[in-house]
């Protein structure tokens, strides 16, 4: 798909999503009323203002009563406060749009929704808005930050707060926008010359597969597990802004947490690791199809496809945990997708890299399998340069 036709429905996603985002922040609002907890129970009320905080342009609760113990840094006290958190709201819906509007561009003209393309498409796109709220509350840190009345005192510590916050609910506003992305590319697709599927050596697919798999299990197993995660918490020290970088790094390099079976029942120990292993299951199934459904297989699609697998893969990851986890029971229904956007800024860091990984694997695997696979031909009979035999 042409980016001229690409750009419609990106456009669309983008500005959908923003105000889907916009209107659950105004909406934080209602769940202060009285009749709040009579629609829902107190645990799943407290949950959904967690969800719908960090779009709302009231500054929280907890905000406001530390900035009254600021030394002057009061909200109320002082107006430039109050300004800062509103600009850095500000440059939070600018960002969402703006992030969401590139990555889906890119995963609709390199995964147009066509050719049995078409839930690919939607799940790249569904994928990618947590993505995007992410770097979104990143972008606009410092300026929330600022908001408080004392932005030097643990820098990191609470950037790394902020950046965690994006909140569940950019996965409810994604799988709307998604939907209506496709729609309307199906829509401008019309009319254009259909993209084939790309062809990939089978051998190169699950060498490249397996490579991206690798990256992600890094951080999934090694990195993650207990002993190392404490080495990465406390082993790096700074001064002044920087000190204390060890809950940034965790965040950006952590993509979940594991121990021995020591202290957990064998049981339960096992029932997450296999979530684990799914998840690298899903995401080594999602590196070895990536490559077919592109039109072409340049490094930001492979990266933006590395990171929507990964994201995919954590939700399955997710899905199982509430399966056999006890919280659901206790805490409700809205538990089911609180957890969804969990390691965001990991997934960010190691997606791109086994994105990239698995395409590096797969350029040099290929160039070793074709001259094994029988070129494919035009409708001359003449053979087409740089084609190779898919598996579909």
């Amino acid at each position: 798909m042409t980016y001229r036709r690409a750009v419609i429905p990106a456009l669309v996603g983008s500005l959908l999503v923003t105000l889907l985002l916009w209107w659950a922040g105004e909406s934080a609002q209602a769940l202060q009323l009285r009749g709040a907890t009579s629609v829902f129970d107190a645990q799943s009320v407290s949950e959904l203002r967690l969800w719908l905080a960090p779009w709302s342009y009231d500054p929280p609760s907890a905000l406001l009563a530390e900035g009254s113990t600021g030394g002057g840094a009061a909200f109320g006290g002082s107006s430039h406060y109050a300004d800062l958190y509103t600009t850095a709201m500000q440059i939070r819906f600018v960002a969402v749009f703006a992030f969401f509007l590139a990555g889906a561009l890119i995963l609709i003209r390199r995964i147009p929704p066509t050719q049995g393309r078409t839930p690919a498409t939607v799940l790249g796109l569904w994928a990618w808005t947590p993505m995007a709220g992410m770097l979104a509350v990143t972008v606009s840190a410092p300026w929330l930050i600022a908001s408080y009345g004392h932005g030097s005192f643990r820098l990191l510590p609470r950037l790394a707060s902020v950046i965690v916050s994006s909140g569940p609910v950019t996965v409810l506003a994604g799988l709307v926008a998604a939907l209506v992305s496709v729609l309307v590319a199906r829509v401008t697709a019309k009319g254009d010359e259909p993209s084939p599927r790309q062809s990939v050596p089978p051998r190169a697919a699950r060498l490249a597969a397996s490579a991206g798999t690798a990256v992600i299990a890094l951080s999934l197993v090694v990195l993650s597990y207990q002993s190392v995660a404490a080495w990465i918490q406390t082993s790096f020290d700074g001064a002044g802004l920087l000190s204390e970088p060890g809950e940034l790094l965790r965040a950006w390099l952590l993509l979940g947490s594991w121990t021995s079976p020591a202290s957990t029942p064998i049981g339960d120990w096992l029932l997450y690791r296999a979530a684990d292993a799914l998840v690298l299951v899903v995401v080594w199934w999602a590196l070895r199809l990536l490559p077919g459904l592109l039109t072409r297989t340049t490094a930001p699609a492979m990266a933006l496809g590395g990171v929507c697998a990964t994201v995919l893969a954590l939700w399955a990851g997710r899905v199982v945990h509430i399966a056999f986890d006890s919280a659901f029971v206790v805490r409700g229904p809205v538990s089911l997708i609180t957890q969804l956007d969990a390691g965001a800024p990991a997934v960010l860091t190691f997606g791109i890299a086994a994105g990239l990984t698995a395409l590096v694997t797969l350029r040099l695997a290929g160039s070793r399998d074709v001259g094994k696979a029988p070129a494919s031909t035009s409708d001359s009979g003449e053979p087409v340069a740089g084609t190779t035999r898919t598996e579909e």
